[in-house]
Formats: C-alpha cells, structure tokens, sequence
C-alpha cells in the first residue's frame, strides 16, 4: 500500500500510542504518605486487579463527576486488593497521580512521518474521557486532528461506534481511513466500520510504505 492511497490513520491508545510507566514505586511511596506500607510485590498485584476492574468500564468515565467516581471505584478495587485500610476517596487522586504516561517508542515519528505526508491522524481508543488531558501533557494532541474515546462514543472496542464518530470528525470515508492497533478488538471494530487495519506496532506498520 501506498500513502497516497490513504487519507486517515486512527491509532489506538493504550499499548499503540500510550504506554504506562511502571507505577509499582509511585503507588508505594502513595500509599507511604497514607500511612500504608506495602512489598512492591503486593502492589504489583493489587494493581494489576485495579486495572482488571477499570478496562471493562473506562467508558463510563463520561465526564467530570461520572470519572471521579469510577476513580473512587478502582482506587477501591485497588485498596481492597491491598487489604488497606484507607478511603478510596481520599485515595483516589493520589493513585491517579501515580500513574504515567509515555509514548511507545517510536509512535511519535511514526506519525510525524504520516503527517508530512499528508495523512491525517486520529486516536481511537478505549478510555475515559480523560484521555486528551494526557496527550496534552505530553505534548502529542497537536497531531490528531480528533481524539475520540470510547466514553464519548458510549461504547467500547470492538463495537463500531468509536471508529464511526471518528471518521464523521474526520469527514473521510470508512475505505480511506486504517487504523493501527494492539488487540483483536481494534481488528474487529475496524472491519466492522468498513475500515482497513494494521497491527501495532506503529513503527513497523509503515516500515515499507512509500
């Protein structure tokens, strides 16, 4: 394939655009302020079981109060894992803030190499809506010309939906449009919005493209 062939590429976000920092440290030091102390060991599972309970539901992160809750909830599931006596809401922006994003490794110049060539861009992803906040953070939202999350398609990957409102965005046509990402619900959801699909990772998706 070529670019020229080509007018949008979605991309997914966690494991494609977006990868987490290994937050074992930061939780401990988090839960060390609270009073807690724990072996990485036991954080290291308490998290994985939070992360378990929020990837089915982060589309119901819907907006301002409707995210803070699901927070308390996984700051919940997370503490309950633990066995650690501490209120989840209180916990809550704490065990946020011990979580930290940074773009795989070579994505960004992957898609800065789209760009030039006139592709345009968009996220597709399965999370809350506080998604852009992120990319904002790292400096990367000045290249997607939309950020679309499953909480604001009101539907997770593999349903359609998400794929659809981006491409309404975008205003390009579903044949036009691929989107690259880690899991099979990215296939599935592509195909099902009559779009084209690659599998991650970004930078070798493109490798042979000219």
């Amino acid at each position: 394939m070529r670019f020229a062939e080509l007018e949008a590429v979605t991309v997914d976000g966690y494991g494609t655009l977006l990868t987490l920092v290994d937050p074992v440290e930061a939780l401990r030091r988090a839960l060390s302020e609270h009073g807690v102390e724990k072996a990485s060991e036991q954080v290291s599972l308490a998290f994985a079981a939070e992360v378990a309970y929020y990837r089915p539901r982060s589309h119901l992160g819907r907006d301002a109060a409707s995210l803070a809750a699901l927070r308390r909830e996984c700051a919940g599931v997370f503490l309950g894992a633990l066995e650690a006596e501490l209120d989840a809401g209180s916990f809550a922006e704490s065990f946020v803030a011990a979580l930290e994003f940074a773009p795989v490794p070579g994505a960004v110049e992957t898609l800065r190499r789209l760009r030039e060539h006139g592709v345009t861009l968009a996220v597709v992803a399965n999370w809350d809506c506080a998604l852009r906040e992120h990319l904002v953070r790292l400096g990367l939202d000045p290249l997607f010309a939309a950020v679309v999350t499953s909480a604001e398609a009101g539907m997770p990957k593999p349903d359609p939906a998400p794929f659809r409102l981006a491409l309404t965005r975008l205003a390009i046509e579903p044949t036009r449009a691929l989107h690259v990402g880690d899991e099979p619900a990215d296939e599935a959801g592509a195909h099902a919005a009559g779009m084209r699909f690659a599998p991650a990772p970004l930078a070798s998706a493109f490798a042979d493209w000219s």
